[in-house]
């Protein structure tokens, strides 16, 4: 009878750990924002959630620089930010100004979840296709951030979302459609970060985060509300006549064909970095 012989060319079976460790940390901080909602405690809820944004953005850097990606951290990774970008701050809208609206509140929570799906989805099947130096719609955790700032400034200010329900709806579900848009928004994958700068630079940076902290809520909120806008800005500023394409369709159509090519600074950029879905 012929000899087995081990099979040397087969890939190694189990997970790396570090990567997924930090997935997992987002994923219970998305896990944790939604039973928080569940107990009236908006504002830690809120604040779960903007730290599933730093475990969000660990976890792939992480994975790059100790040469650990793989195909399922990258699902896995997909499925954490479904929970902590999509389904988490739509159940925490839902909880502190949207329950007492019947349809219009629960309708509101899913179409940021469904949307939030769609974007995670196109996000995956095009990537390095597109433009690496700009996301097609809003990134899932910009969105989040939306919501998440906009209750934890409310809880601070003792604000009932009950008394604001529409208002929450509305932008609920504009944040939403703005993730499903072909709205253009800076990516800042093209950022040379390794680049010397002078001290001025590093003095602003300093008195930024200053500013952040004295008042996290109302400066992280207003800091990603101004990026939510600045996409249909862009968009507007960067064609020569806008067409419907520019703002809804399928992925083909943002290709933007009249806006004047450039050199993709930032491809190997998309290829190195497939975060902030």
């Amino acid at each position: 009878m012929p000899e087995s012989k081990t099979n040397d060319t087969s890939p190694r079976k189990g997970i790396y750990l570090l990567p997924n460790l930090l997935t997992t940390a987002g994923l219970f901080s998305g896990f944790f924002a939604i039973v928080s909602s569940m107990n009236g405690r908006f504002e830690a809820a809120a604040v779960a959630i903007f730290i599933a944004m730093i475990f969000d953005g660990l976890d792939g850097r992480v994975a790059r620089l100790t040469n650990t990606q793989s195909e399922f951290g990258a699902q896995y990774d997909s499925m954490s930010d479904m929970l902590s970008f999509g389904i988490a701050p739509a159940l925490v809208a839902y909880n502190w100004g949207l329950a007492e609206y019947g349809k219009f509140g629960w309708l509101a929570a899913f179409i940021f979840v469904a949307c939030a799906a769609l974007r995670l989805a196109r996000f995956n099947a095009n990537l390095g296709v597109t433009d690496g130096r700009f996301f097609q719609g809003l990134a899932s955790p910009a969105a989040a951030a939306i919501i998440a700032g906009m209750v934890w400034s409310g809880s601070i200010y003792q604000v009932d979302g009950d008394n604001i329900g529409y208002l929450v709806g509305l932008l609920t579900i504009v944040t939403g459609l703005l993730m499903v848009s072909n709205f253009r928004y800076n990516s800042f994958k093209d950022l040379n970060w390794r680049d010397r700068v002078s001290f001025l630079t590093i003095l602003m940076v300093v008195l930024i985060f200053v500013v952040i902290a004295a008042r996290p809520a109302e400066m992280l909120f207003g800091i990603f509300f101004i990026y939510a806008c600045s996409g249909p800005v862009t968009t507007i500023r960067s064609v020569r006549k806008l067409k419907l394409e520019h703002v809804l369709g399928d992925s083909d159509d943002a290709d933007f064909a009249d806006i004047d090519k450039e050199p993709k600074a930032a491809d190997s950029a998309t290829k190195d970095d497939s975060k902030s879905l």
